[in-house]
C-alpha cells in the first residue's frame, strides 16, 4: 500500500490530505447523526403537547431545554418567544412566534449540515487532482520516450501515472456517498423541525383564538 502511494509521486500528497479530511468529517457527522437518531422526536412532541393542553408552558419549555437536538431547540425558541408576548392574538402569535422558530431553524439546520461542504468539495476535487497527477506522469513518460525509446520504461511510467487517477476516484467515492446519505438525513431532520414547529404554533394560535 505504501509502495503504491510512493509510486504516485507528488500528487499523492494532496490526495492523501483529502482522504484524511474526508475521513475526519465522515466520523464527525456520523457521530452527530447517530446521536440525533437516539432522540425520540415523537415522544417529545407528544409530551410537549400534553403540557401545552394543560397550560403548562413553563414545563413544556423545561422539557425542550432538557432534550438535546435541533427539534427541541427550535421548539424552545418558539416557547420563549410565546412567553414574552404581551398581546397574544392569533395573528401576532403566528407572526412573532413563527418568525422566531423559522429564524432559529435556519441556525439549527446549518449546525446539522456543518462541514458537509468539505465532503462535497473533496468529492469534486479528488478526481481532478488524480487526473492532474496522471497527466503530469504521462508528460514525463513521453519525455523519457523521446530520450530513450524503451517501451518497458514507458509502460512503467504510465502505470505509475494512473495510480493518482485511481486514488482520486476512490477518495471521491468515499466522500460523495456519505455526503449524499448525510444530506438526506439532514433533510429528514429539517422536515421534523417544520412539522413539530407547525403543530405547536397551530395549537398556540388556536388556543389564543378560542380565548
Amino acid at each position: 500500500m505504501l509502495e503504491t502511494i510512493v509510486q504516485g509521486k507528488m500528487m499523492m500528497i494532496p490526495l492523501m490530505v483529502c482522504s484524511v479530511l474526508a475521513l475526519a468529517v465522515f466520523l464527525d457527522r456520523l457521530w452527530a447523526f447517530y446521536s440525533n437518531s437516539k432522540i425520540d422526536t415523537r415522544a417529545l412532541r407528544a409530551q410537549l403537547m400534553k403540557h401545552l393542553r394543560r397550560g403548562n408552558v413553563s414545563d413544556a419549555a423545561l422539557l425542550c431545554a432538557n432534550t438535546p437536538g435541533p427539534v427541541s431547540a427550535v421548539l424552545l425558541t418558539g416557547l420563549q418567544s410565546y412567553a414574552k408576548l404581551e398581546k397574544r392574538t392569533p395573528e401576532n402569535l403566528r407572526l412573532t412566534v413563527g418568525e422566531a422558530m423559522e429564524d432559529y431553524s435556519l441556525h439549527s439546520i446549518s449546525a446539522v449540515e456543518k462541514r458537509l461542504w468539505v465532503l462535497s468539495t473533496i468529492g469534486n476535487a479528488a478526481p481532478l487532482l488524480g487526473m492532474t497527477g496522471t497527466v503530469m506522469g504521462m508528460i514525463k513518460s513521453f519525455e523519457k520516450l523521446a530520450e530513450a525509446a524503451d517501451p518497458a520504461i514507458i509502460g512503467i511510467g504510465i502505470s505509475e501515472a494512473l495510480i493518482t487517477t485511481a486514488a482520486g476516484l476512490l477518495i471521491a467515492l468515499g466522500a460523495v456517498i456519505p455526503y449524499s446519505i448525510f444530506v438526506s438525513m439532514a433533510e429528514d431532520i429539517e422536515l421534523e423541525i417544520d412539522e413539530s414547529s407547525s403543530e405547536m404554533l397551530e395549537f398556540l394560535a388556536t388556543g389564543a383564538e378560542t380565548a
